[in-house]
């Protein structure tokens, strides 16, 4: 408080001598001529500026991007112009009366109506514009006032202790600044990284995702060390805390390490992908949606997410359905009565089959085969290829046993009920 009471007061000393100082005066004639002279400069330059730098409508290309970047900063050339010429009374003014304080400070105010356009209509909303809003404007606000130096040397007295280590509350404010922006800056660096490796067509999948996933550690890895570089922790400190990490993985995240070294052998052999249609040992079967780190996500056919650590895809027996070729081979049962001519059946359910659009002929046809005999009737089973592994939601069998009946019904082939006979033995009367 008496820190402040004292700016207060040198403030307004400094005020009232400005305005008792014909010096003075005059600064504030030279600060209203340059901002004037700054609007009209703006008003003249920024219609052609905008004009050679506006692309067509369809343009797409790196240079029309960055044409459309630079219009975004359009907003700030006033205050800009107004700096610069205010900089140049300021110098004519420093050598001609040997003072300048009055138009220094309009350079400074300046300035800080350019902070605040940039702010305003230049940072896009968000993290950035919070930022600009409550880090950048405060500090411009300080330097414009003159107070930043003072600010910044309290901060830097001013002690914060974190156990054995010791920070200036001013590296701890520019820690906390610096690594905000740096992962921010990491965040924003890995969507695009991710973005431009996943539009790659010639990679496999296996490979892109080991791409993206050594682009997202060497990028926050890099971040992280410049943080520790700009924070002023040495090292070595890493290097402990490295030899900590090792020994915690030797004593209880074996499990961890296994799955995450799990995970990078899947992307590298390929052998199971994103997209790919997978059973394991336990039952778990279903669409492999993401790949992480630590885990696979897998959706089942009725629409369930279930976490499959990696390590079960190294450890244990994987059937990738997507893997094994395009073509895949399904059957279907059914059943005739005893009365039926048998040797009719198979040549007619598999022309019946073999209609079907979806039924393929290569590696091979449909195949209709005799089973069994049964109590009560004859067993068949017809097996038929297809494109692809949807028939594991029994779409395609669906339809084929659709046909199976049709056919039957239309040769006149019955499909047996089960029948008992019951005999009663010393009956009255038998």
């Amino acid at each position: 408080m008496e820190n402040l009471q004292g700016w207060l007061q040198q403030a307004s000393d400094t005020a009232l001598g400005w305005l008792s100082s014909p010096a003075a005066l005059s600064q504030f004639a030279l600060l209203i001529l340059a901002y004037f002279a700054a609007r009209l400069l703006a008003a003249r330059i920024a219609p052609v500026v905008e004009h050679s730098l506006t692309p067509k409508p369809e343009a797409t290309h790196i240079i029309a991007r960055l044409r459309r970047f630079a219009l975004q900063f359009l907003p700030l050339l006033l205050p800009l112009l107004a700096y610069a010429l205010t900089a140049v009374g300021e110098g004519l003014t420093r050598a001609t009366f040997g003072s300048g304080e009055v138009i220094a400070f309009g350079k400074r105010i300046f300035l800080l109506l350019a902070a605040l356009e940039f702010v305003r209509k230049v940072l896009p909303p968000g993290f950035l514009k919070l930022m600009g809003r409550y880090i950048l404007l405060p500090v411009a606000a300080l330097y414009a006032l003159g107070i930043l130096d003072e600010v910044t040397d309290y901060l830097s007295a001013a002690q914060v202790n974190l156990g054995n280590i010791q920070f200036t509350a001013l590296a701890l404010i520019r820690g906390l600044i610096a690594g905000s922006l740096l992962f921010w800056f990491g965040s924003w660096s890995n969507r695009q990284s991710t973005g431009y490796l996943k539009s790659q067509p010639a990679l496999r999948p296996a490979t892109r995702e080991l791409a993206i996933k050594a682009s997202e550690v060497a990028i926050f890895g890099a971040a992280f060390l410049l943080l520790m570089s700009i924070m002023g922790i040495d090292l070595t400190a890493v290097a402990v805390l490295g030899g900590a990490l090792g020994v915690g993985i030797g004593l209880g995240l074996q499990q961890i390490a296994a799955n995450f070294v799990s995970g990078i052998i899947l992307l590298l052999e390929g052998q199971t992908t994103v997209g790919d249609y997978v059973e394991l040992d336990d039952g778990s079967a279903g669409t492999i949606l993401r790949m992480t780190a630590r885990a696979c996500i897998i959706e089942t056919i009725d629409g369930r997410w279930v976490v499959v650590p990696n390590d079960n895809f190294i450890t244990s027996r994987v059937v990738n359905y997507s893997d094994a070729g395009k073509a895949h081979r399904y059957s279907a049962n059914f059943s005739v009565s005893y009365d039926t001519d048998i040797n009719r059946v198979p040549a007619l359910i598999e022309t019946a089959v073999a209609a079907l659009p979806f039924i393929l002929s290569e590696p091979d046809g449909p195949s209709c085969e005799l089973n069994a005999f049964g109590e009560s009737s004859v067993d068949f089973e017809v097996e038929y290829w297809v494109n692809g592994i949807e028939d594991l939601t029994d779409d395609y069998r669906s339809k084929v046993l659709f046909a199976i009946w049709n056919a039957l019904k239309d040769a006149g082939i019955q499909m047996p009920y089960p029948h008992r006979v019951v005999e009663l033995r010393n009956a009255p009367g038998a």
